[in-house]
């Protein structure tokens, strides 16, 4: 176990072990007590007092598939609090397979000098001069490292939003095709890379040092336990394989709950053009792939790449929030531009969520139609360029709304919604205004209790209790280095109780009762929500914008409707 310091005003890198206090933690949970210990609260986040830290899983780069995720945290530019993002792709694995704990990147390299970050198979680091790529956006970027340095390297990177330092901007990940389509999106994270001077950070793939597991026959048990409850949730053994999370398209519209037009309805007017099946159907006939793996070790193949009518590469992967907020929040019902504006957000470096939304406000605001597929181009390469309005649009949707003068903006903590109503998903809701990451879509996402009709959607009863619990399990499965697909299929005691046993072989300790997941997902809560107050937060923080309360949403008419002194009781451990 090892952390490597990375700091960029010395130009300077130090390893050292792993401290006591960050021992048994990886990826957001490494990342919130990292942040929380080790970064002034009131610091400018795009000053050289913000660290960003970049972790894998407790149990990534072991042999237990869907581990590849990498957690990616610092103070964040677009809310001012806490972040943890969390990217997939190969990454996790690589930094795993070299014991590399976390990188520390600390400080603020001299104005004008861009730096990457390389280490080689032997977890050697360095940081080679970058001024070369300023301005290169991620794809040729990476094409280009991947010539350098050889393809089989995992790459963490910037495009130009991050260097313009936008708070909306993000950092890519490559894939197991070496693109990079995966993306850190939420909170700015791309923004304080930026301020750092760090342009990319490029791992060997092939590091045979990763930290020991302490039982390989207990753990091996383990992962063949967990594998099996993964492959047999119909979930991630039929739906995710064909549909891609763009599953959720046409159910979430049938429910009234697709925020479009600015939230300003629950069903978009011509969603079945792109909802999941229609999707898979066009990449079958244009000689695409449905069922795609995009991340190392991965067994649920939820990802996609969708080619154009000549059967080139146009993205990978087209996922159901960003269907969302480049579709229902914009009017756009045509996958060919959708998939293409997914491509120009990731090859500039942005969130795609935060990027539509902030396209709404301002449609809404009357700049532009509804529906007017070129006017959004033209507006993300205006992100692009770097414009005036680029840099407006780039700042997010309350930055968009105060520049237009329209105060709905469907945010929470400067963050903006995700592809569910909280009017129409009132638990959804409850996790938007009170996870410590602004309004987030992975924080503890109800709509699978929905689904399954365990929970009505539209009552109030049941909804703190189901946030509560997913917001705490969530936690800790990120804390794992797990994809939120293979998380959710264990969310039963059956689950937690063979995660735990891969824990503790891989720790060489047992679990204390209730330590997984409850008591890690509260330790990692706790500290984001203790820097948030350290910060400035309050519970008034905690609260949906006013509009979620008055305005009903068609087609069901509902407000939102749970009471303030409930969301404060979210957090009563």
């Amino acid at each position: 176990m090892k952390l490597i310091r990375v700091d960029m005003t010395r130009r300077a890198i130090r390893v050292e072990d792993v401290p006591l206090a960050y021992t048994g933690l990886g990826g957001r949970g490494l990342t919130s007590t990292i942040v929380n210990a080790e970064v002034p609260a009131h610091c400018d986040p795009l000053g050289p007092e913000n660290k960003l830290i970049v972790a894998p899983g407790l149990l990534s780069g072991t042999t237990l598939p869907n581990t590849s995720r990498t957690s990616i945290g610092a103070k964040s530019p677009l809310t001012g609090g806490i972040k943890e993002s969390n990217v997939g792709g190969t990454m996790g694995a690589s930094l795993g397979r070299l014991g590399i704990t976390a990188i520390i990147v600390e400080g603020q390299a001299p104005e004008g000098e861009l730096y990457i970050l390389r280490i080689d198979r032997e977890g050697n680091a360095s940081l080679v001069p970058a001024q070369e790529y300023w301005g290169m956006r991620t794809y040729p970027l990476v094409e280009r490292l991947m010539e350098i340095y050889g393809k089989d390297n995992s790459v963490l990177c910037i495009g130009p939003a991050g260097e313009y330092r936008m708070p909306i901007a993000s950092v890519q990940s490559s894939d197991v095709d070496n693109h990079p389509c995966r993306a850190a999106g939420r909170g700015g994270m791309g923004a304080v890379m930026g301020a750092k001077g760090l342009k990319a950070i490029v791992v060997d793939q092939h590091g045979k040092s990763a930290d020991p597991i302490a039982d390989p026959q207990a753990f091996k048990e383990a992962v063949q336990a967990i594998v099996q409850m993964v492959k047999s949730d119909p979930m991630n053994a039929e739906v995710m394989p064909k549909l891609g999370t763009a599953a959720l398209v046409a159910p979430v519209n049938t429910m009234g709950a697709f925020p479009s037009y600015n939230a300003r309805k629950g069903v978009l007017d011509g969603w079945e053009n792109i909802c999941g099946e229609r999707m898979a159907e066009i990449i079958q006939q244009r000689g695409g792939n449905p069922t795609h793996q995009g991340c190392a070790q991965c067994i649920i193949h939820c990802s996609n790449v969708y080619v154009d009518k000549d059967s080139k590469y146009v993205t990978s992967s087209l996922e159901y929030e960003t269907i969302w907020a480049m579709g229902g929040m914009t009017g756009i019902t045509d996958l060919d531009v959708i998939a293409r504006l997914d491509y120009m957000c990731d090859n500039i470096g942005i969130d795609t969520m935060s990027t539509g939304a902030a396209i709404a406000v301002a449609l809404d605001a009357g700049y532009r139609q509804f529906g007017d597929a070129e006017a959004v181009l033209e507006m993300v390469e205006e992100i692009g360029r770097g414009t005036e309005l680029g840099r407006i649009l780039g700042g997010g949707g309350v930055a968009v709304g105060k520049h237009f003068n329209n105060p709905r903006v469907p945010a929470v903590k400067g963050q903006t919604i995700a592809a569910y109503d909280p009017r129409a998903m009132l638990g959804n809701g409850v996790t938007y205004a009170t996870s410590p990451m602004g309004a987030d879509h992975t924080a503890g996402n109800v709509v699978g209790a929905y689904l399954t009709g365990a929970l009505n959607p539209l009552s109030p009863e049941g909804q703190v209790e189901t946030s509560r619990f997913l917001q705490i399990a969530i936690a800790a499965y990120d804390t794992l280095g797990m994809c939120f697909m293979a998380s959710v299929s264990l969310l039963s005691p059956e689950g937690f109780e063979v995660v735990s046993k891969a824990i503790s072989a891989r720790l060489g300790r047992p679990l204390e009762p209730d330590e997984f997941p409850f008591g890690l997902g509260r330790r990692v809560l706790n500290a984001e929500r203790e820097f948030n107050r350290k910060a400035g937060f309050t519970k008034e923080d905690d609260r949906l914008p006013r509009f979620f309360y008055e305005e009903p949403l068609p087609p069901h008419n509902k407000v939102f409707v749970i009471r303030d002194e409930e969301l404060d009781s979210v957090f009563d451990f």
